[in-house]
């Protein structure tokens, strides 16, 4: 098959929100010992706190010194406020806003909904669900889905859905998605074909950084993408902007 003709885009970028204010109140959660994270609002009303800022302006910039011809033609992003604030950020400082570069939100890049266990510590699930826990811990988070939220496997389903569109609309197109850290690992998983030992191992081998970046190319058999970068923040290191790993702040147990 021909590169021209290949189902996939030519390029395809992932990456994580910056830091938000939910990673931040999980952090002072957790060091407080506290059953519940400390936010009034819905999880997808959470901002980004101003380091987020900085480091999704570290990774336009990073984006602004490529060629026009190489950076992202389509952005879809998570339609959560930090994700969007993210994607906007790279936008104006990676030279992408512009006319012919293509920005759409799309629900099904949102975050893993977490159902009654929203905004709970490990501690917290553990003293006001303790069958949960233990539900999850024998299916393991892949497969556990709390009553009212998802398990790994729902978000994977509505991302098939997800890549479907890319592969029909934007075959051969330079495409940039800005979501969650849940998303860039289900992702992983139906591009490299993984199966749920391997993508529970990258998960618990280091947290997806805040603006970290995926990067896919077209393979050589121009039907699959191949992984050139994964959890990438030279464009932060660089710019002097910290590097934060924090869960997303609506379950700290994730």
């Amino acid at each position: 098959m021909s590169k021209i003709n290949a189902p996939w885009p030519a390029r395809l970028w992932i990456v994580r929100h910056g830091q938000s204010a939910g990673n931040v109140a999980r952090d002072a959660a957790r060091d407080a010992g506290r059953g519940r994270i400390d936010l009034d609002m819905r999880d997808a009303d959470v901002p980004l706190s101003d380091l987020g800022r900085e480091q999704a302006e570290a990774l336009g910039a990073w984006f602004a010194q490529m060629r026009a011809d190489e950076r992202p033609e389509v952005v879809l992003t998570s339609p959560y406020v930090r994700a969007r604030q993210t994607a906007e950020a790279v936008r104006q400082a990676g030279g992408l806003a512009r006319a012919d570069v293509a920005f759409c939100a799309d629900e099904r890049l949102r975050e893993r909904e977490f159902g009654i266990l929203d905004r709970l510590t490990s501690m917290g699930i553990a003293d006001h669900f303790p069958d949960q826990a233990e539900a999850r811990r024998l299916l393991g988070k892949f497969y556990h889905r709390p009553p009212g939220g998802e398990s790994w496997c729902d978000v994977i389903l509505r991302l098939r859905s997800a890549l479907d569109t890319i592969s029909l609309h934007h075959r051969g197109k330079r495409v940039l998605i800005v979501g969650h850290q849940v998303v860039v690992l289900c992702l992983r998983y139906l591009l490299e074909q993984l199966d749920e030992d391997r993508i529970l191992a990258i998960d618990a081998e280091a947290d997806v950084a805040n603006c970290g970046l995926t990067e896919y190319g077209l393979g050589v058999d121009a039907e699959h993408m191949t992984l050139t970068r994964y959890n990438f923040v030279a464009p932060l290191l660089k710019s002097g902007a910290e590097v934060t790993t924090a869960p997303d702040a609506a379950v700290a147990a994730r």
